[in-house]
């Protein structure tokens, strides 16, 4: 498993300049896998949520793209202000983006050839679970907190920068799935 997780998000990985926070982010990846009962291969069927129809896209191809959408503003901003307001930590945004659905490992099962949430998901949604794996593997605190508060259990709550950019890349790709299912999303020509 950890050498499909390396191969999965090595553009990712090679960005995050602490060692100490790479080799930790891909820790929590296997001990996810392992403790959900995943292999290799198996993440990549994975749909990135329950809640709507996915049209395809697995949680690696989302949280790819989630990560590299934070970085992405995180970049806009920086490029952008003449004096900055707060501090970016470029490897709490990578490591953050690649750990924010880690907890879906946890949360969902397949059972009969179909996807749902399990016994876990429901005793502790992926936020949840995914910042307690992070803390369990020791990663920092501010980490943890990415992972806690990227979804609605954040609300309200003291958040890092880099969680409040991972939560719009998270819902930027969320949302507009949502709105298809409904019949809401304004398509080209309509």
């Amino acid at each position: 498993m950890e050498q499909y997780i390396r191969k999965a998000f090595a553009a990712i990985l090679e960005k995050i300049k602490s060692g100490d926070i790479r080799e930790k982010t891909v820790k929590c990846w296997v001990m996810a896998a392992q403790e959900g009962g995943w292999k290799p291969g198996d993440l990549e069927n994975i749909p990135f949520t329950l809640l709507t129809e996915t049209k395809g896209i697995d949680l690696i191809e989302h949280t790819v793209a989630v990560t590299l959408g934070a970085a992405g503003l995180a970049k806009a901003i920086t490029e952008t202000y003449d004096i900055m307001p707060f501090e970016i930590n470029w490897d709490f945004i990578y490591a953050g983006g690649l750990l924010h659905d880690v907890g879906k490992l946890l949360e969902i099962e397949l059972v009969d050839g179909k996807y749902r949430k399990g016994h876990k998901g429901r005793c502790a949604r992926h936020p949840i679970s995914g910042a307690i794996l992070a803390d369990r593997v020791g990663l920092p605190i501010e980490i943890v907190n990415i992972i806690g508060c990227h979804a609605k259990e954040g609300e309200g709550r003291p958040q890092r920068v880099e969680t409040v950019l991972i939560h719009q890349a998270d819902f930027a790709t969320f949302n507009p799935m949502v709105m298809m299912a409904k019949g809401l999303l304004i398509e080209e020509g309509e």
